[in-house]
């Protein structure tokens, strides 16, 4: 008898050990499947609060936009609503008065005409779609035959950016701008995305002809928002290329659309030389027609330093050559001194075009080297000129 009920215990043992081995596992799939659970909610009413919000936006009025003209000092303004008339408004206790300025763009309750938000301020398409270029590859290694210009343009634009106490211990006000003029294709855009580059500063191009539009004070909008927008890019330099389309010499005889042309000028030269001070804001100006404009861009003040940018002589073309060569394969009887003597009158684009056409001839004859018969070539193809294409003896 003690046998058996010894047996009887050990088996009844072995059962209760099973039955909470059991008891543990199925405890875990439980609280596995309390925590997929308690997650699954978790998403359920995050969904329910964007549903909610939703709702809301949908059931809400839509806002009113206005401008601010003036901030009272009882918690009120007077707004410029977009429905037309003035109105005396409250200003929500989540607003920073602190940024209520005039023309600040502000949203008004539909109901109670209360301002509850400020908008960001409005940017022509143009503006917003205008070339920046955050960072200019272009340095002065790039550009051959314009030392004495490159030391000036350094001067007058990237020394205030970069090094303004001088200017404060010398006790003079930095140059704000500069007017590059010369033949075309001559490096004027190359010398401002140079200086653009070693001062680290947002190279913004435009073109003055752009800046010309079809109804009366677009073109000064337009410009008005070119310069906040290279303010909010501080540091930066505006580019104006070929300004003569905008800033041509004014008579008191003219069309309608030469008044909108002059009224865009003028909101030019309040920018130049306004109340409102460019900050780290320079303008680089250019042109190939500086005798037609008007004297009031050439005065100091406006554009402070006039530097021209004239054909290469032979060594700026020797300079040149050698910038638009250092990649190419030449051959062994290439002479670029003797190219920079042949090619008296070319610019630096004219140069560029050389170096390519005679790459194009290379291609053309299946060769891997440029030979100076594809030179010759090249500059009686682009500079139309007179001359025999084949090697003297002295290149053989």
């Amino acid at each position: 008898m003690p046998a058996n009920n010894n047996a009887e215990e050990a088996m009844l043992s072995d059962r209760f050990e099973n039955y909470m081995k059991y008891l543990e596992e199925k405890l875990r799939s439980l609280e596995i499947e309390y925590q997929v659970l308690a997650e699954e909610k978790e998403r359920l009413i995050q969904e329910l609060e964007l549903l909610r919000e939703e709702i809301r936006r949908l059931k809400s009025p839509p806002l009113i936009e206005a401008y601010i003209i003036e901030v009272l000092d009882d918690d009120r303004a007077i707004v410029k609503s977009s429905t037309g008339p003035n109105l005396i408004v409250y200003v929500s206790n989540f607003i920073d008065r602190a940024k209520l300025k005039p023309n600040v763009r502000v949203a008004l309750n539909q109901r109670t005409s209360t301002i509850v938000e400020i908008l960001p301020q409005m940017e022509d398409p143009y503006v917003k779609c205008m070339e920046v270029i955050e960072k200019p590859n272009v340095t002065y290694n790039d550009i051959g035959g314009l030392k004495e210009q490159i030391k000036e343009i350094r001067e007058a634009v990237e020394l205030p950016l970069l090094e303004p106490e001088l200017f404060e211990e010398v006790g003079i006000d930095p140059p704000k701008g500069v007017l590059l003029y010369g033949p075309p294709g001559c490096g004027k855009t190359l010398l401002a995305k140079a200086v653009a580059h070693e001062t680290k500063a947002t190279f913004i191009r435009v073109v003055a002809s752009e800046l010309v539009r079809k109804y009366i004070g677009e073109g000064a909008r337009l410009v008005r928002e070119l310069f906040a927008f290279a303010r909010r890019k501080a540091p930066s330099i505006v580019f104006i290329d070929e300004i003569d389309a905008i800033g041509g010499k004014r008579f008191d005889i003219s069309t309608s659309g030469e008044r909108e042309i002059q009224r865009t000028m003028a909101q030019l030269l309040s920018e130049l030389d306004g109340f409102n001070p460019r900050g780290n804001v320079k303008v680089i100006a250019a042109t190939n027609r500086i005798d037609i404009l008007d004297p009031a861009l050439l005065r100091p003040g406006r554009f402070d330093r006039l530097i021209e940018v004239p054909l290469p002589d032979e060594k700026g073309r020797y300079e040149i050559f050698k910038i638009h060569t250092r990649k190419m394969n030449l051959a062994e009887n290439v002479s670029l001194k003797e190219l920079a003597k042949i090619t008296e009158g070319a610019s630096g684009a004219d140069i560029k075009a050389i170096c390519t056409e005679a790459g194009m001839n290379a291609i053309r004859e299946k060769r891997r080297h440029v030979l100076m018969e594809d030179f010759l070539k090249a500059v009686n193809k682009v500079l139309k000129k007179d001359r025999k294409a084949t090697p003297t003896t002295a290149y053989l």
